[in-house]
């Protein structure tokens, strides 16, 4: 059934948590705001920036953009390097792409760092497109999906070989939104207990091992 493989990067690929807490609260703390607890500023790994402003810090747009600009002016520098690659998610991958799946990822981060995070780890090998947010656009995970079929060439008629793999709800609603299939995974805790399940993920896996043995179940 699926043959191409669309991964999402922070909380799938990798562990991005210490980076992207640190920045959210340096950007905070620029702009004189209150730091939520822990347990809120996890939220802010996987939707879009702006979107986790907005939504877990009740700032306006205009605020939430600026939040935005002043928490890459950190994680643009320092930040993308506290990141760890999820423990065997490349084992995975180069097992995967050997058995002939064609192999993406989809990111809401900006395609600029999501390069670099990828050579770093070694996901820049065996993908054969990353894409990530474009410069001045505003993107939905919905959109980045779309970019990444463009750009693999892949029609309606190639929606049900499709599988979403990412670790919040916004994965699986782009998916869904673009009409494609997601499987949720929980890796490091990012997502709410039922999260990805409620949004309508068709299979969550806790392991990278069970995440394999859904792909393989139902593959081509």
């Amino acid at each position: 059934m699926y043959r191409y493989l669309f991964f999402d990067l922070d909380g799938t690929l990798t562990d991005s948590k210490e980076g992207i807490i640190n920045s959210v609260r340096y950007a905070l703390g620029k702009m004189g705001l209150p730091v939520p607890e822990p347990s809120v500023l996890l939220n802010f790994i996987g939707p879009p920036l702006h979107e986790g402003y907005m939504e877990y810090c009740g700032l306006s747009r205009e605020q939430a953009l600026e939040g935005v600009t002043l928490f890459r002016e950190r994680y643009n520098v320092t930040g993308y390097l506290e990141n760890a690659a999820a423990p065997g998610m490349l084992e995975l991958c180069r097992r995967l792409k050997e058995k002939g799946f064609v192999m993406a990822v989809a990111s809401s981060k900006p395609e600029c760092m999501c390069l670099p995070i990828c050579q770093r780890f070694g996901f820049a090998d065996v993908m054969d497109v990353i894409v990530g947010s474009q410069p001045g656009e505003d993107w939905k995970k919905a959109d980045v999906i779309r970019e990444t079929m463009r750009r693999l060439n892949l029609s309606e008629d190639d929606k049900p070989a499709i599988l979403m793999i990412g670790d919040r709800k916004f994965d699986v609603l782009g998916a869904k939104e673009c009409g494609i299939d997601c499987a949720g995974v929980e890796f490091f805790g990012y997502a709410a207990p039922g999260e990805l399940k409620d949004a309508g993920a068709v299979a969550v896996a806790d392991t990278v091992g069970a995440l394999e043995q859904f792909i393989l179940r139902h593959a081509e």
